[in-house]
């Protein structure tokens, strides 16, 4: 259930990101909302995954930048993070595109925020 309920908080936050930063848009269907919303999911499940199994890799990798700027590396991972979902996913019909590095920078830091705020709302297992 955890994890359904971050998919949704992540599909919400690129769906937000998408909608305030220009650089950053959603492939549609045309077919009708329901789609525009899977779509969005299958972004999500994308970007959880990629969060899920490469960024602990590079935050690893990047321990002494993360500790030289005191975490605020942690934005331009994030970035990263999300080029390299727009890249995987614009192999598909239904895709992410992002502009350049610094929509990403901009775009990661509503999805960060995004994401804490979602998160402090949901109740935790504990």
């Amino acid at each position: 259930m955890t994890f359904v309920i971050r998919l949704v908080i992540n599909a919400f936050a690129i769906w937000l990101a998408s909608q305030w930063v220009s650089g950053i848009e959603i492939a549609r269907s045309g077919e009708g909302t329901g789609a525009d919303v899977l779509i969005v999911l299958g972004i999500a499940l994308v970007f959880t995954a990629v969060n899920a199994f490469v960024k602990p890799i590079v935050k690893l990798l990047s321990l002494p930048l993360l500790i030289l700027t005191l975490g605020l590396f942690t934005l331009v991972i994030n970035a990263l993070m999300l080029l390299l979902t727009s890249w995987i996913s614009s192999q598909t019909d239904w895709g992410l595109s992002v502009d350049g590095f610094w929509t990403a920078v901009w775009g990661a830091l509503i999805i960060s925020l995004v994401n804490v705020v979602l998160s402090a709302l949901v109740p935790d297992k504990r």
